[in-house]
């Protein structure tokens, strides 16, 4: 008798082992990618972007229209993204390509929008949905030459180096095509895994599966990504089918895309984001042979839900410390380091401990010496330490909506004032020349949430993210108690790995609703949008659908250019005459419009749209004033980069009564600078 209970609790744990194993192998789940119809029907366009100019009666700014896009879209086949949805995290759950193509459509309203995953993360059976789900939103467009949406294909390389020298930052590929022949067969990413490296074990992740259908489905989705194998070396075309692609620098990528030989643009994007970007790093070494390709590099994303990439500021989180180390910078009114934060709260806690003061100065130099060889992760050096207790160390204090953790050598201002100067003694020096551009970086599939200011469109802070349990520790580890002494990098990566060594409850602080690109199109098509893009006919806004043209007016005494719109480059010996005008945005009604509640039905719309549209009235925001940038880029490489960005250079101040505002301007120093200038508005 004793015998056979003995074996029947053997066989029951065996089949209890077995069937968790089989859930921890994804047993029962399903990928996100494999849901990519979108709804039948398509959107009613509304008027034209481009209005008749409300300024001077007998001027119309051209017949081109203002096109509003995406183009930088996650849905949940980006990890993270997945990870941030579960709904024990206050997440929506699956957000899927079928999703995000309706919520471009018929929540946001918008005339053209990407899918940008981290490839890294996608699947061979995950891009071939992709590519299917991209299809079927142009297919459910109406006319090519006038569709209500242009979606296009693309991915994000995700790239991020652990020291200044090896890091390149993130940057979004955005196909021009979708035909078979026409796209690659697979998108390139910067790491093998990103963060889906290092999951739990089979079982654990099988105990895991009991909690709900989700947590089968991350199963599957660990499971999956562990078991694609990697390339190996060759020319792109000639690699095998369902392996993942691996291009480690820009160089690499670059290289890669000219093999395939398909027309793309690539997309710099959180180039000043702290969060992954190490101290000192700096995009200097972009502008090194190769690393750089002016054809396909023409955009720069300088603002989306997280915030702006755009000002130069001249403080560093670090400082070099004359013996080829790194030292902590001290406190100024503008900018608190987050080492000098982290030796303040040692020494806080070392005094409230009772120690005398000539230790707890100690112990506060070591605390600020971890911070500083921390790289991106100095928060982990002081054990227990809440976002409280970080206050606002490391944050661009005099910048109006800043990206988290400022890292000013990396912004869009710095990068357009640099020189190369690696060539030739006798060859000018290389720029950067990138049309400036937002998106949101929406991780639910929700294309273009900046239309209203409201916290169920973004990223919200607001959602419950547990402290214990498997899912709580995935983000920040197991709790720990404060001490008053601080600990090395080394010895925290010991406790803790992958997402859990990043900062995330300050983070969250640093979201908003996204930006979007405008372009000036002379159609509504595929075409015309990409040309606009290629030429740089572009500009960002943090959301709202301001009309804005910036112009180069003719010069009278070299006649023969016309007017230049914005993104143009010319050669010219005297002052240039600049014109910028602009309109404000629609302000917005509440809800959705019929249409919308047709297509989707009440329920979709809820869950889609949060229950709010883009739904412009009759009434336009007013601009209360237009500032003008000049930067003026480096010819030696030892000009101060700070001394060569004038922001703002002008300002006008618009009339109240009105909700359009035009200037026009002269730059009389040009001729006798003769160097590259540069100019923006904003």
């Amino acid at each position: 008798m004793f015998r056979r209970v003995v074996i029947g609790l053997t066989v029951l744990v065996g089949v209890v082992v077995l069937c968790l194993y089989a859930l921890g192998r994804g047993a029962l789940g399903r990928h996100d990618s494999e849901v990519i119809e979108p709804v039948e029907a398509s959107r009613s366009l509304g008027p034209a972007a481009s209005v008749p100019w409300a300024g001077d009666p007998g001027s119309v700014p051209g017949p081109r229209q203002i096109l509003f896009g995406d183009l930088h879209v996650h849905s949940t086949i980006s990890f993270d993204a997945f990870m941030l949805n579960l709904p024990v995290t206050g997440g929506q759950g699956a957000a899927t390509l079928a999703d995000a193509c309706d919520f471009a459509r018929h929540c946001a309203a918008l005339d053209f929008w990407s899918i940008n995953d981290h490839a890294s993360n996608i699947l061979p059976d995950d891009w071939r949905n992709t590519v299917d789900a991209i299809r079927l939103c142009n297919d459910r467009a109406g006319s090519v030459a006038n569709p209500d949406t242009v979606a296009f294909l693309g991915w994000e390389w995700t790239q991020a180096g652990l020291t200044p020298d090896t890091h390149y930052g993130h940057k979004n590929v955005v196909l021009r095509d979708t035909q078979e022949g026409r796209i690659p067969a697979r998108p390139i990413a910067a790491t093998p895994g990103g963060l889906a490296n290092n999951p739990p074990p089979v079982l654990a992740r099988g105990l895991m599966s009991l909690a709900g259908p989700r947590f089968r489905d991350l199963s599957l989705r660990w499971t999956a990504l562990g078991e694609v194998p990697l390339c190996g070396e060759g020319p792109s075309p000639e690699l095998p089918d369902g392996c993942r692609e691996v291009a480690e620098t820009p160089r690499d990528l670059f290289r890669k895309l000219d093999e395939w030989g398909h027309e793309s643009i690539v997309i710099p994007h959180g180039t000043a984001w702290g969060i992954y970007t190490p101290p000192l790093s700096s995009w200097d070494k972009q502008l090194e042979a190769g690393m750089h390709d002016p054809a396909r590099q023409s955009l720069f994303e300088v603002y989306s839900g997280h915030g702006d990439s755009e000002v130069y500021r001249s403080w560093r989180s670090l400082e070099a410390d004359g013996s080829g180390g790194l030292a902590c910078p001290g406190a100024r009114a503008d900018y608190l380091p987050m080492c000098e934060r982290a030796g303040q709260l040692v020494e806080e806690r070392c005094r409230a401990a009772g120690e005398d003061a000539e230790r707890c100065a100690e112990r506060a130099d070591q605390a600020r010496t971890h911070a500083a060889g921390a790289g991106v992760s100095m928060q982990v050096t002081v054990p227990g330490a809440t976002a409280e207790d970080w206050r606002d160390a490391g944050q661009c204090r005099d910048c109006a909506q800043p990206s988290f953790n400022y890292r000013p050598a990396s912004s869009a201002q710095y990068v357009s004032a640099l020189g190369g100067f690696d060539g030739p003694d006798d060859a000018p020096p290389r720029r950067f020349r990138m049309g400036f551009m937002a998106s949101s970086d929406i991780h639910s599939a929700r294309p273009g949430t900046g239309y209203k200011e409201l916290r169920e469109l973004s990223e919200s802070p607001d959602r419950v993210r547990p402290e214990v349990g498997p899912v709580g520790e995935f983000f920040v580890g197991s709790p720990e108690a404060p001490v008053a002494r601080s600990r090395s990098y080394e010895e925290a990566a010991a406790r803790l790995s992958g997402i859990q060594l990043y900062e995330s409850e300050r983070t969250r602080s640093f979201l908003y609703t996204g930006g979007l690109i405008a372009v000036h199109a002379d159609g509504r098509d595929r075409d015309s949008i990409w040309q606009a893009m290629q030429g740089r006919n572009v500009y960002g806004t943090s959301g709202p659908r301001i009309l804005l043209w910036f112009d180069l007016l003719e010069d009278e005494e070299e006649p023969g250019e016309g007017v230049l719109p914005m993104g143009s480059e010319v050669t010219r010996r005297t002052a240039p005459v600049l014109r910028v005008r602009a309109v404000g945005s629609f302000d917005q009604v509440d809800g959705c419009p019929d249409p919308v509640h047709d297509a989707l039905g009440a329920e979709r719309v809820q869950e889609l749209c949060a229950g709010q549209c883009y739904r412009p009235s009759d009434t336009r925001r007013r601009i209360e004033r237009i500032e003008v940038v000049r930067i003026r880029p480096q010819l030696r490489p030892d000009e101060d980069v700070g001394s060569l960005i004038d922001d703002p250079w002008r300002r006008f101040d618009c009339a109240a009564d009105r909700r359009d505002c035009e200037a026009t301007f002269r730059d009389d120093e040009f001729p006798s600078a003769a160097r590259d200038t540069l100019y923006y508005a904003r």
